[in-house]
């Protein structure tokens, strides 16, 4: 940040470009849902995101299905990226398996279902890309 910069709580969200990127070599992807949703936690707080506030749990919410959907039927998060700029937060989350998430209707047997659903309607955006190897998720989630 340069000297005359303001301090991100008084900066314009917009004009804020913060980064948590896990692809780059130096930090591994998180282990579990509560190390991913810390990772955005933190990069919210450098934006100037009240957590307390709606748009904030939204986000966190998102950020917690999308990696425990990776871990539970991806076979483990594989790179985890997260970026704010001009007011949106684009979340990035690889795994390996290419399989594409579907919507489910959960049973007592097989509770759950509702993850993937969640994501879809709190996201302005959400791009699913397919590999070999895996898959990556890619959310956009508007911060105002």
């Amino acid at each position: 940040m340069s000297m005359n910069a303001p301090p991100p709580s008084e900066a314009p969200l917009g004009s804020q470009r913060n980064r948590e990127d896990a692809g780059d070599r130096h930090t591994a992807p998180p282990d579990s849902a509560a190390a991913a949703r810390e990772r955005v936690r933190r990069l919210l707080l450098l934006a100037g995101v009240d957590l307390d506030s709606v748009i904030a749990a939204d986000v966190l919410l998102v950020t917690s299905e999308l990696v425990t959907n990776a871990i539970r039927h991806g076979d483990g998060v594989t790179a985890f990226g997260a970026h704010i700029a001009d007011g949106v937060l684009r979340l990035s989350i690889a795994d390996a398996n290419p399989r594409l998430p579907a919507a489910r209707t959960g049973t007592v047997d097989r509770p759950g279902g509702y993850g993937w659903p969640l994501v879809q309607r709190l996201a302005e955006h959400v791009d699913c890309s397919t590999r070999p190897d895996g898959k990556t998720i890619t959310t956009a989630l508007r911060l105002t």
